[in-house]
C-alpha cells in the first residue's frame, strides 16, 4: 500500500515543492545579484527598483545606495524621512513586485527588567535620570 501513495515520479515531486514565480516578479536570489554600482536594484515597500541611473543624483550620496543595495532597503528609507517628490521619483525606477520571503531582522534587544539598552548594553534609562539629579543637585546647592 505505501507504494501506491508515491505514483509521482522524482522530477514532477521536485516540481511540486518549488513554487513558480510569476512573471513580472523579482526574487530575493535576483535582487542579491544586483548590490554593485553598475546594477543596483533595491526592494522598497515590496516593489524591487533598479536605482543604478540616479545612484549620481542621489542628496545623501551613492555610498547610502550601494550600503542597501542588493535586498530589502524599506526600513533605511522610511527611517531617513524621504520627501513626496522623493517618492514621485520611485516609479520611474520600478522594475515589477516582489516575490517571496525576505530575510527578517533580529529585534532590538530589550533587559530581562523590560527596559531598553542600547546596543553596547548601558540602559538608556540612567542617562535621563543622570540629568535630574544632577540638576537637582545644582539647585539644592545654589540655594
Amino acid at each position: 500500500m505505501a507504494e501506491a501513495s508515491s505514483s509521482t515520479s522524482p522530477s514532477a515531486a521536485a516540481q511540486d515543492d518549488k513554487p513558480v514565480q510569476p512573471a513580472g516578479t523579482y526574487s530575493l536570489e535576483q535582487l542579491k545579484e544586483h548590490n554593485t554600482r553598475e546594477s543596483l536594484w533595491m526592494l522598497l515597500h515590496d516593489k524591487v527598483y533598479d536605482i543604478t541611473a540616479f545612484m549620481d543624483e542621489h542628496p545623501g550620496g551613492d555610498e547610502v545606495l550601494v550600503e542597501e543595495a542588493g535586498r530589502d532597503a524599506t526600513e533605511a528609507f522610511e527611517d531617513v524621512g524621504h520627501s513626496d517628490e522623493a517618492r514621485e521619483m520611485l516609479p520611474k525606477m520600478l522594475l515589477g513586485d516582489f516575490y517571496g520571503e525576505k530575510k527578517t531582522k533580529t529585534k532590538k534587544a530589550v533587559s530581562s527588567t523590560g527596559g531598553s539598552t542600547s546596543s553596547s548594553g548601558f540602559p538608556i534609562w540612567v542617562v535621563p535620570v543622570a540629568l535630574v539629579a544632577a540638576f537637582l543637585a545644582w539647585r539644592v546647592f545654589l540655594a
